[in-house]
């Protein structure tokens, strides 16, 4: 071999190992950046030294959350850095407050609903017969992630036509059938539950009512339901009224979400909480609500007010504030009002019924909120915030990681079987949504009263709806819309 060839030979090779040499440096630099510690990496948003409190594993600790993308990317105790920094030294931070019975549905709602801690608000009582467009209405222009609920009121309404009232008029079979396609066509369209509100709707016999139950069933959707009555005396209790829809339940095997239990219960709120835990104990899947007030709000032109409400619900005129003007009512201005139509303040749950439902271990906490022009209820502005302020500091009848877990965790795992999204909502873990709120557990409080409800509540300093600070100190930050649909699979395209 010549001394050129061998010169050449060594040369090769020397590129050859380099070459292999660099391509090993480059694989293991992939492969470093791919395991690469979370906390070498800068986040969109880190939140700093703040107690975290997740109720799905318990956690409660000081610790770091870095946030990229929309998602939580790490929670750690390890010092992260992030484009934006929140220092929640002395703060709480929590998974955002989940509303799953919110009529509000608009941005004035959702402006006051985020004040509050909220990050998702469903409409599941009333709900929609037209999926598509109630979502397709939404998308882009709001605050908060948004779910709704197919109607059962409006599918009868239009099932019955033109014939008369769907109010008080009994369905045929024939309407009953057509109900049935309207409320599987909703779902088949991705509403999150099945929504019945029976005491606006008399006329449902309870023969529809099991046959909505069935068609629920079908779709694994929880019946969201507002009782048939409320009533302290027998015939037609409120004991009874639960009982049609447990026993609804057990026959179809759908799943039953009892709506603002204390408000329809009233002092057999006790006794109905206690069916629906022994339901529970025999396997079924039946849950509860309730908000933090002694007052519920409806129509003063639907059927509560039928004839003989003095009787079934305890109270007289006096009791009724119109929400708009804050009147208490006579004899006179009711049968006025009653014409004209508005909502009314109804005066009606005894405080101790209140405090028995909020601290139940079986209820979760839901608004049943809407504001009008600045008027309503002040639940629609203060229902979490109250349950933080005065069920857990000022009485200390529930611990703080039991109240979030009413108002974060069960609310998402009573939608989560037919809601998969939802196993990402109402937790703060790694590669969940970074909704989260922020608050103060020493200053939280709602502030907003019947006279006076559109006051924000104190001591909310921080919302994340996906991944993006809506509310920063306090104060709402104006024009951003992270809120996005949150849907059941659609199964007819």
């Amino acid at each position: 071999m010549t001394r050129i060839n061998l010169i050449d030979k060594l040369r090769n090779i020397h590129e050859r190992y380099t070459l292999k040499a660099v391509i090993i440096i480059a694989a293991g630099i992939m492969i470093f950046s791919e395991n690469m510690p979370a906390y070498a990496q800068e986040y969109d948003i880190v939140i700093m030294n703040g107690r975290v409190m997740d109720p799905a594993s318990n956690l409660d600790a000081i610790r770091n959350i870095g946030i990229s993308e929309g998602k939580i990317v790490e929670i750690t105790v390890r010092n992260i850095t992030g484009r934006e920094r929140i220092d929640a030294s002395g703060l709480v931070a929590a998974p955002g407050f989940i509303d799953l019975h919110a009529h509000g549905q608009d941005l004035e709602n959702n402006r006051f609903q985020v004040l509050d801690g909220v990050t998702s608000a469903f409409e599941t009582e009333g709900g929609t017969l037209n999926v598509d467009r109630w979502y397709a209405d939404r998308e882009g222009k709001r605050i908060l992630n948004y779910g709704v609920s197919v109607s059962h009121s409006s599918a009868r309404r239009k099932a019955i036509g033109n014939r008369g009232s769907s109010t008080h008029l009994s369905a045929t079979n024939e309407e009953i059938d057509s109900i049935k396609v309207y409320i599987s066509r909703g779902l088949e369209r991705g509403a999150v539950a099945v929504g019945l509100g029976i005491q606006y709707t008399p006329g449902a016999s309870r023969w529809e009512i099991l046959e909505i139950f069935r068609v629920a069933a079908k779709y694994n959707a929880s019946c969201n339901v507002h009782i048939r009555y409320i009533n302290m005396t027998e015939p037609g209790s409120s004991i009874e009224a639960v009982q049609e829809i447990i026993s609804a339940a057990a026959i179809s095997g759908a799943p039953l979400h009892v709506l603002h239990v204390h408000s329809t219960g009233l002092r057999q709120t006790p006794q109905i909480l206690q069916m629906i835990e022994d339901a529970q104990n025999q396997g079924m899947d039946i849950t509860a609500e309730c908000y933090p007030y002694s007052a519920g709000q409806t129509s003063i032109s639907s059927a509560v007010f039928d004839e003989g409400w003095q009787e079934r619900l305890g109270i007289s005129y006096s009791d009724l504030e119109m929400s708009a003007t804050g009147e208490r009512l006579t004899a006179e201005s009711f049968f006025k009002y009653r014409q004209a139509g508005g909502t009314v303040i109804i005066h009606m749950i005894p405080q101790e019924i209140v405090d028995f439902a909020v601290t139940h271990p079986i209820t979760m906490i839901a608004s049943d909120g809407r504001m009008s022009n600045g008027r309503g209820h002040p639940r629609g502005t203060g229902t979490f915030s109250r349950v933080l302020g005065v069920y857990v500091r000022e009485k200390q009848a529930l611990t703080l990681m039991d109240a979030l877990r009413k108002m974060t965790l069960m609310p998402a795992m009573r939608l989560e079987k037919r809601v998969p999204t939802m196993k990402n909502k109402g937790r703060l873990k790694t590669g969940a949504d970074a909704d989260i709120t922020v608050f103060d557990p020493d200053r939280v409080i709602d502030r907003s009263t019947y006279k006076d409800p559109a006051l924000a509540p104190a001591g909310i300093k921080f919302v994340i709806i996906n991944g993006m600070v809506v509310v920063k100190n306090g104060s709402l930050l104006p024009d951003i819309f992270p809120g996005k649909a949150i849907r059941a699979p659609v199964t007819n395209d």
